[in-house]
């Protein structure tokens, strides 16, 4: 019979080891601690050197006939690009704490600057919005900033009423009206695109932040039909919006564009006509650089080329999602979720108005399109990603244990911090118990008369004929002279018996939650109910 009953388990066995172990090289590679923050340096690296490849092609020959010099838009790209390294690097080594301190300071800021730009002679006109810092050479967009700082505190924001299990109305306020004035400061620039992007996180917060299916589809039916009223209203935009349902209608107009990217796009086919080699950059396609650079792809690296793109954020979706369910830290999830949702719906937008699928709304493709703040700041929030997988449980032990590799080790980057729960009222409540700790222990220095809390004189060398229960020094401690101590009816000559120390009536241990307002419980704190979690 045992061996019957061997022999049917060991069939069992076996399949559940070969469940329980990697059965391919790659998942034996996921499966180890630090792959999300490899496969998050590792896709933000290929993105970058391809965007800065492709800007180089795409715009040698419009920059050589306008500046001269056909290495200017990329000289400025890699300088941006570069500062968007140092932004990554920064990124990683800022801890957890400080970055949820500083999310509304730099909300308000953002705020601020998107007023700052709005004002002639501050702010600066180009590709048809007022909503540039022209500082020289350098321009700044405080637009790309506000998705970010959107970003950090509405996380922020969210994972603070979430742990106070707050209602709907906490959820939506104040969250949404701030949003809601973000999007008003922008619009007035004006720029649908950010616009959308903006939309689009506010979305992914509300989601991921737990807000009812039914108002939650309330708010998308609302933003649906407020992106609708904004797109029939302006005359450039209402004119996209025509030439997307009738292309024909004016195909050297308002559709030169879309047309031209299609032709690009099948001009390519499936291996492309090789890098360096597009024909729509001599000045057939514009703004070939920066919104349709996909088309760009497409032609010169072809149907393979695209679709790598495309699988690199596909990559990017699967990485995300996986170091927003692996985070125990709930500002981590909201934060991770909503970056790489806000990441990837831009670069589906710009793919699909590059192949005719959506509307023009100029929304550029993160990190491969020129565009210098955007591809700051999308490298900044790749560093966020990257810190926030390097607090991934598993890999948090494995870098506390010295496993950190070559490149942690490179980077010199800081061990990341444990997350520890902690609730306001538990704060409050052990805030409540150090003062009243140290009010005892003055009364019990200045001579007072059994003052409860901790004993003053606990751990000391006690003369000869003093009891530690009574701080006075009475000879001999009568029955319950220490609190500690009830209905036992001993003795103490110098120290408690500590066989009976944490003892109550009738010899059994007496629980922290027992008793009333002004008892006692094991350790010697004043014991009420609900006082310590």
């Amino acid at each position: 019979m045992s061996t019957r009953t061997t022999r049917q388990q060991t069939p069992r066995k076996k399949r559940a080891s070969a469940q329980s172990a990697p059965r391919t090289r790659i998942s034996a590679w996921l499966a180890r601690p630090l792959a999300s923050f490899h496969l998050v340096v590792t896709i933000a690296f290929l993105l970058t050197v391809l965007g800065l490849v492709m800007v180089l092609s795409s715009s040698s020959v419009e920059a050589y006939a306008r500046e001269g010099s056909a290495y200017s838009p990329f000289v400025r790209q890699s300088l941006f690009a570069a500062l968007g390294l140092v932004l990554f690097y920064v990124a990683l080594r800022i801890p957890v704490r400080r970055m949820r301190a500083l999310s509304f300071p730099a909300f308000a800021a953002t705020i601020v600057l998107l007023v700052l730009v709005l004002i002639p002679g501050i702010g600066t006109i180009q590709q048809g919005t007022r909503g540039w810092f022209v500082l020289g050479p350098v321009s700044l967009q405080p637009a790309e900033l506000t998705k970010i700082a959107l970003a950090l505190w509405g996380a922020h924001l969210l994972a603070s009423l979430r742990r106070e299990r707050t209602g709907i109305k906490e959820l939506l306020v104040p969250l949404v009206p701030a949003a809601l004035l973000a999007f008003f400061l922008i619009i007035l620039q004006p720029d649908f695109g950010t616009t959308v992007s903006l939309g689009v996180i506010l979305l992914a917060l509300l989601w991921f932040g737990g807000l009812p299916l039914k108002m939650f589809f309330g708010v998308v039916g609302t933003a649906a039909v407020g992106a609708l009223i904004l797109a029939l209203t302006a005359g450039y935009r209402s004119a996209r919006v025509q030439a997307f349902f009738n292309p024909g209608n004016d195909p050297q107009g308002i559709g030169y564009q879309s047309r031209q990217a299609m032709f690009s796009l099948a001009d390519g086919g499936i291996f492309g006509r090789g890098l360096g080699q597009s024909r729509a950059k001599w000045s057939y396609l514009p703004n070939a650089h920066n919104d349709f650079i996909f088309a760009i792809i497409g032609e010169e690296l072809g149907f393979l080329g695209g679709a790598a793109v495309i699988g690199l954020f596909a990559l990017f979706v699967y990485t995300g999602l996986r170091i927003a369910a692996r985070s125990i830290d709930p500002f981590l999830q909201l934060l991770v979720a909503t970056a790489t949702v806000w990441v990837t719906s831009q670069a589906l937008i710009n793919i699909g108005y590059v192949v005719g699928l959506l509307p023009v709304t100029g929304l550029q493709l993160p990190l491969v399109s020129a565009g210098g703040t955007s591809t700051a700041t999308t490298l900044f929030m790749f560093g966020i990603i990257a810190n926030a997988a390097r607090h991934e449980p598993e890999a948090a032990a494995a870098l506390k244990s010295g496993q950190d590799g070559r490149f942690g080790r490179l980077l010199r980057l800081p061990v990341p911090e444990a997350y520890s729960p902690v609730r306001p009222a538990a704060v409050r409540a052990a805030a409540v118990r150090r003062a009243e700790d140290r009010r005892n222990a003055d009364r019990g220095r200045a001579g007072g008369r059994g003052a409860p809390g901790r004993n003053p004189n606990r751990g000391r060398s006690l003369p000869k004929g003093r009891s530690s229960a009574d701080p006075r020094g009475a000879g001999s401690g009568t029955r319950g002279s220490d609190p500690r101590v009830r209905g036992s009816g001993r003795r103490t000559a110098g120290v408690v018996d500590p066989r009976r120390a944490d003892r109550g009536e009738r010899g059994r241990p007496r629980r922290p939650h027992e008793g009333g307002r002004g008892q006692w419980s094991s350790d010697g704190r004043a014991g009420e109910r609900g006082f310590r979690r």
